[in-house]
């Protein structure tokens, strides 16, 4: 799975607008492969529940409400095509990857006639499982990529005005620390390590003086947490979080 970790790093996380991570209900008879996917969307930020047959599927669905379904095509009682026809009657527009041992026109065809998003065929790649569920996630519209807005709990940050408000109170930023709060909020109670933050704030390896990264953390808590409960949190040993203060 380090391929997969590595691959994740490279893409862009998708969360709802509140920072709350994406819902993918994984339905595969194959529990190594079902518990493979989990880790691997888990990876990505995404908040993943596994079910083994479609009697346990429909009953998770109705309870965890998935933004995106992985379905085996061939699941023991009920298949995947027919599994995707009971989900819709309570979640209509859900999207789904099918997953298939079988590699014809036809069965393709029928997996998407009947309203899968997409298709792969097994053995696959992890890598590229992700690529297609985050590009049938992106064209769902539930994320907050490309929102003018990121909101986090009680903070605003708007990508047109540059303004961050928090509680109501406008808070003035310089262009860095504009950056780096951004790019916390983009993502939202994932750890990010100190040369992860250098990278994207400034583009390029600063080569052992990471400390540069503490002072401009530094500078934020000063502003977006003054007298108010934290946001910005260390993770010793490994970085910096950003999440919604604790009531």
């Amino acid at each position: 799975m380090a391929s997969s970790r590595s691959f994740t790093e490279h893409l862009p996380r998708l969360t709802h607008q509140d920072g709350s991570p994406i819902r993918a209900l994984v339905v595969d008879d194959e529990a190594s492969l079902a518990d493979l996917m989990r880790m691997g969307l888990r990876m990505a930020g995404w908040d993943v529940v596994v079910a083994h047959d479609g009697n346990q599927a429909i009953k998770t669905a109705r309870e965890f409400r998935p933004e995106v379904l992985v379905l085996d095509v061939m699941l023991p009682g009920v298949d995947g095509v027919e599994l995707l026809g009971k989900i819709r009657t309570f979640a209509p527009g859900v999207p789904a990857l099918f997953l298939t041992a079988k590699d014809t026109v036809e069965d393709r065809v029928t997996g998407l006639a009947a309203g899968g998003d997409d298709y792969v065929t097994k053995p696959f790649s992890m890598e590229e499982v992700l690529l297609r569920l985050h590009r049938i996630v992106q064209r769902s519209g539930v994320t907050a990529e490309d929102a003018a807005e990121l909101v986090v709990g009680d903070l605003t940050l708007n990508q047109d005005t540059r303004e961050v408000i928090r509680g109501g109170a406008l808070i003035a930023l310089t262009a860095t620390q504009y950056e780096l709060l951004r790019y916390l909020m983009e993502n939202t109670r994932r750890v990010l390590s100190k040369s992860q933050i250098l990278d994207r704030v400034w583009n390029y390896d600063f080569g052992g003086q990471a400390n540069i990264v503490e002072l401009y953390i530094s500078y934020l808590r000063k502003k977006i947490d003054a007298d108010r409960p934290p946001m910005i949190h260390t993770v010793r040993g490994a970085g910096y979080v950003l999440k919604p203060a604790a009531p």
